[in-house]
């Protein structure tokens, strides 16, 4: 039997992460079954990946401190990220790598200002179209030899302080509506807590919304016309099984559920919901990141949700 393998370190790549990248690309690009026009990634060196990096940016992934991942981030217009030379190393490949790496690009191609990313991907790999229609990605267009894939980033929105977390809590307790599921990510005391007491303000909680860290789940009452609100910290829940033992199915259509540490938890169990993260801002205070998935979300307009913003729409894409 084969040991177990460490967890993946994925980072923001700089230059010096180069060497190891192109050595990724080259691996993952040379396993691939021949295809014509052939790819370009043979070519890469560590020069020409150091100066891609300079120009937009990139994830590199390692595992016991071996090259595992390499993405590139470029743009074509100021508001369109693009992802090229997505590489997972043969060796670690069906790890989770890839879509840890794709979720930290999305982050970082939001956190430079772009609104959406698109990729090429090759018609002879459906597999691999298949990979990002299952994390949100969908058909833009045609092109030579392929398609062009496409899906909205998150949205970024800046909290300077906790009265603008509180803030966007209230905010989000204006446009939630019984059976949404609200994930809430960031280190400890990054305002997760914060956020709830402000969600809990708006939906007419009267009693005090703290953390149930060891109670696992409370439920507090709301005013006679606003869903109640459950409120799960999953911290110390080490798998899906033990949030199911919570039974939120139950509550969940008459409820707005928060779970914080939610993520890899409540994905397979709710397909509608609204992740957030709470990530430091270099600036000072916090950045919150939004995340939308499902119908349920598609017309809402978040970056109204922004606390510096006088008030709330909501789109109506009809």
């Amino acid at each position: 039997m084969n040991p177990p393998q460490s967890e993946p370190v994925v980072v923001v790549a700089s230059a010096e992460h180069a060497a190891a990248m192109v050595e990724v690309v080259h691996a993952a690009f040379g396993a691939r079954p021949p295809i014509d026009p052939p790819s370009t990634a043979d070519r890469e060196t560590a020069e020409s990946l150091a100066e891609a990096l300079r120009r937009g940016g990139g994830i590199y992934a390692s595992v016991d401190g071996r090259p595992a991942g390499a993405i590139l981030v470029g743009s074509t217009r100021e508001d369109v990220a693009t992802f090229a030379r997505v590489s997972v190393h043969p060796d670690f490949q069906r790890h989770g790598i890839a879509s840890a790496m794709v979720a930290a690009a999305e982050d970082l191609a939001a956190l430079q200002g772009h609104r959406r990313v698109d990729l090429f991907a090759r018609e002879e790999f459906a597999e691999l179209i298949t990979f990002w229609g299952r994390r949100g990605y969908a058909v833009a267009r045609l092109a030579p030899h392929g398609v062009v894939l496409t899906k909205a980033l998150p949205q970024v929105l800046t909290l300077p302080d906790a009265d603008a977390t509180e803030e966007l809590g209230r905010r989000l307790g204006e446009v939630v509506r019984a059976g949404d599921l609200l994930v809430l990510s960031g280190e400890l005391g990054a305002g997760k807590t914060t956020l709830t007491q402000g969600l809990g303000r708006a939906l007419g909680v009267t009693g005090a919304v703290i953390s149930p860290t060891f109670v696992l789940s409370r439920v507090h009452a709301t005013a006679e016309d606003r869903p109640t609100l459950v409120h799960v910290d999953a911290y110390r829940l080490g798998s899906a099984a033990e949030l199911d033992d919570l039974d939120l199915d139950a509550s969940a259509p008459e409820s707005v559920t928060v779970v914080e540490w939610g993520r890899g938890l409540v994905e397979q169990s709710w397909d509608h919901r609204l992740e957030v993260d709470l990530v430091h801002d270099p600036e000072g205070g916090r950045l919150a990141l939004l995340r939308p998935f499902g119908e349920r979300w598609s017309g809402v307009d978040l970056g109204a949700l922004d606390p510096r913003r006088p008030a709330y729409a909501e789109v109506d894409r009809g």
